[in-house]
């Protein structure tokens, strides 16, 4: 079985107009249903990571498998399956879409241009919003919510696409104490369930208290793999040389 996998083999990967590698020779396999946190200092690549994996940018060297797919042939195919919450994305006060409005809109990669969302796709929808606990604000205009609440927002519009893997670039970063600890175990079911998970986080408290696994990162490379309790994440990775918690 090919879904929920992960597979990178020595990939360099650099951003458009330069020659210079981001991440370099980067190889490990993510299992179906693993849940990983990338780590380590800012600027060590651990977004571009995520952006490599969601078939986002040239892969310069190697080769990228995600659910059976080759990356760099498939990307149109691996973002189907991919759901990817993106860094402090923030919308206009003025944005005309409601809650439910954006929400739906993971479902519109599946559906093919110009077709309407199906039933299936508004009950997928409601489903991914009750889970996030945000049904209530259903209609409420999205630039009017809080940072905390947009950031549930997009989770639950990845979340209605149905994902085999889930990549969350600091997921936890607008939440607070009690929402990152919701948010924490919403993820944990996730996983639990089948879904990747794949977290590039500074906010270590919010990490499940079970066994999971960590990909540390520092100047493009992996530094460390192992596996920890996550309670255990912070202090394993301060302990990486030049590591610096942000």
């Amino acid at each position: 079985m090919t879904a929920g996998t992960i597979e990178l083999s020595g990939v360099s990967t650099a951003y458009e107009g330069s020659d210079l590698p981001v991440i370099r020779g980067i190889s490990f396999s993510i299992a179906a249903g693993e849940f990983v946190v990338v780590g380590g200092p800012n600027g060590a690549g651990k977004t571009t990571l995520l952006e490599t994996i969601n078939g986002m940018l040239p892969i310069t060297n190697g080769q990228a498998t995600v659910c059976g797919l080759d990356v760099a042939a498939h990307g149109t195919e691996v973002r189907k399956r991919v759901g990817y919450v993106i860094q402090n994305f923030a919308f206009d006060p003025l944005a005309p879409f409601t809650v439910g409005n954006v929400v739906i809109m993971g479902r519109y990669g599946l559906l093919g241009y110009g077709r309407q969302p199906r039933e299936e796709d508004h009950r997928a929808a409601e489903e991914a919003m009750h889970l996030l606990g945000i049904e209530d604000l259903v209609d409420r205009p999205i630039g009017k919510l809080s940072g905390g609440q947009q950031q549930k927002v997009l989770i639950a519009q990845n979340l209605a696409k149905k994902p085999e893997i889930l990549l969350l670039d600091e997921p936890f970063s607008n939440l607070d104490l009690f929402a990152r600890s919701f948010v924490g175990e919403i993820l944990t079911s996730i996983a639990e369930a089948g879904c990747t998970v794949v977290i590039v986080s500074h906010a270590f408290d919010a990490l499940p208290g079970h066994d999971i696994r960590i990909l540390a990162m520092n100047e493009g490379r992996i530094s460390m793999d192992a596996h920890c309790r996550g309670d255990e994440v912070e202090e394993r990775i301060r302990r990486l040389p030049g590591a610096v918690h942000a």
